[in-house]
């Protein structure tokens, strides 16, 4: 029987890297990041004798691949037809755009979903997109080069948070001697510590439904319990005199946190120009929080920078920063609309780039 997510006929060639063109034209490169939550797409286009890249298409759609995933182990029906639908039009962006590299990433849902492989298969059959399931390592260290641009050089340590729907990844640096590895042209950003924890905003959200009317309890009760969970990961004491003395910073790169950045500019629609590398004070995080919690989840539906598909989400992802920030209290935040896509693209250009 056919699943609801297969495709009536298969497309080919969608997602297959091209063979490159002559070095000084300019090229275009695709990276599609299939989260736990989002599904997500970008292309950029660069010419090999300048630095950087420019973003000339995005797409991001909320699939909810790993919903019910924690309690069943496999992607469900539905969420797989989610995501197949999000997926077929990133196929067809790609395939108007010709890029000479794409690459596509998997993460959380697919790495421990017992049918991950099987639906990425018929992804890659029906669509031409070859997912590959990197490990958590992999995806500290995409996070890392794709937030590398927001990295302040004067602080002695950095950590970049990357809450996603199924897990959270840490990863401390030294935000100088990762910007001279990339000034050098290393496209594997050099990690004093990382760690991951299978923990989510889609598997907070299951495990404890925000209640109706007063959320007080519940809310503390989350952070409280986050709290164990958050400093088990990396080497929190290794550390934690930089961040008690205000020697280091965080880079907070998720949905989670551009929703609350918005929410704390007021923004009456989303604006990425305005959110992407922000800085936030501790207080003001925790503020925008409050505000959130205040709210009903019909109001945060309405609200342009969270939206239906994020409202039951956005505050346990509240709660996860929250308990970072309590067991590493920088003084301030730098929020960061990047992240691993950004790393791929990265990745993508400088094997482009390399001798052949």
């Amino acid at each position: 029987m056919a699943r609801p997510w297969s495709a009536e006929a298969p497309r080919t060639g969608g997602g297959r890297a091209r063979s490159p063109g002559r070095r000084d034209e300019r090229s275009w490169f695709a990276a599609i990041d299939l989260g736990t939550n989002n599904c997500r797409l970008l292309v950029a286009e660069t010419n090999a004798r300048a630095d950087g890249f420019r973003v000339v298409d995005g797409y991001s759609e909320i699939v909810r691949l790993g919903e019910g995933l924690a309690a069943s182990g496999k992607l469900s029906d539905a969420a797989m037809a989610r995501a197949y639908q999000a997926l077929s039009v990133c196929a067809d962006r790609i395939a108007l755009r010709k890029p000479v590299a794409v690459g596509c990433i998997a993460t959380q849902a697919c790495r421990i979903a017992t049918n991950g492989e099987r639906f990425l298969a018929r992804v890659k059959t029906d669509l031409g997109l070859d997912f590959e399931v990197i490990s958590h390592e992999q995806e500290a260290r995409l996070a890392v080069l794709g937030c590398a641009g927001l990295l302040d050089e004067e602080a002695e340590i950095t950590l970049i948070v990357d809450i996603g729907g199924g897990s959270t990844e840490l990863s401390w640096i030294d935000p100088k001697i990762v910007r001279a590895a990339l000034r050098a042209g290393e496209c594997a950003p050099p990690l004093l510590s990382w760690g991951s924890a299978s923990i989510g905003v889609v598997s907070l959200c299951e495990e404890a439904p925000e209640p109706d009317g007063d959320n007080t309890a519940w809310y503390e009760g989350m952070v409280a319990s986050l709290l164990p969970r958050i400093a088990a990961i990396g080497d929190a004491s290794r550390f934690a005199a930089a961040f008690r003395e205000g020697r280091a910073h965080v880079i907070g790169t998720s949905g989670a946190v551009t929703s609350l950045a918005g929410v704390h500019l007021g923004l009456t629609r989303y604006q990425r120009s305005k959110v992407d590398g922000l800085w936030l004070t501790t207080e003001e995080c925790r503020a925008a929080i409050a505000k959130l919690r205040a709210m009903t989840r019909t109001e945060r539906a309405r609200n342009p920078c969270i939206g239906s598909a994020r409202a039951d989400l956005v505050v346990p992802g509240g709660a996860l920063l929250d308990a970072v920030l309590r067991t590493w209290p920088a003084p301030r935040i730098r929020v960061a609309d990047r992240g691993l896509r950004e790393g791929v693209l990265m990745q993508l250009i400088a094997a482009h780039r390399a001798p052949r």
